[in-house]
C-alpha cells in the first residue's frame, strides 16, 4: 500500500522564507526558530552554480527521489520511503546574500517520522562538503 498523500500547496519561497513547519515533530527547517524543528542550513564555499550542481547530484544519487521543481534559487524534491511509500517534501532555498542553502524536510502524513527528515538532511550535509 502506498501512503503518498497530497502534495502540499504551501511549498516554495515566500518573502525569502520556506513554509514554517507544522506543530507535528515530522519536519525540520533551517529557518525554524524552535529547537525541535531547527536544523542548520547547508553552507558552501564554491560558486552558487557549483553548489546547486553538487546538491542536485547528491539528491539524484539517493534512492526513491524525484526532483519536482528547480530554478536558480530553489529546488524541491520528493523522497519516498521504501516500505510503505510515505512521501516527504524536501525543499532547498539558496540564499545568495548569506551563502547558505536553507532546507526544509517534512513528512506529508502522520505525526512522528522517527527522525527520518533530520537524518536525511544530515546525510545530504555530509555528502555536500
Amino acid at each position: 500500500m502506498v501512503f503518498a498523500g497530497k502534495r502540499p500547496n504551501n511549498l516554495g519561497i515566500s518573502n525569502g522564507k520556506l513554509a514554517p513547519c507544522p506543530n507535528s515533530p515530522n519536519c525540520v527547517s533551517s529557518q525554524s526558530t524552535d529547537a525541535s524543528h531547527q536544523i542548520a542550513p547547508l553552507t558552501f564555499t564554491s560558486t552558487l552554480e557549483e553548489a546547486i550542481t553538487n546538491l542536485k547530484q547528491i539528491i539524484e544519487s539517493l534512492p526513491r527521489t524525484k526532483i519536482i521543481t528547480e530554478n536558480k534559487d530553489y529546488l524541491y524534491a520528493e523522497f519516498k520511503s521504501a516500505l510503505l511509500g510515505f512521501v516527504d517534501d524536501v525543499e532547498f532555498y539558496l540564499d545568495r546574500t548569506a551563502n547558505v542553502i536553507h532546507v526544509r524536510s517534512a513528512s506529508r502524513l502522520g505525526q512522528s517520522d522517527l527522525g527520518v527528515n533530520r537524518k536525511r538532511i544530515e546525510t545530504i550535509r555530509a555528502k555536500f562538503k
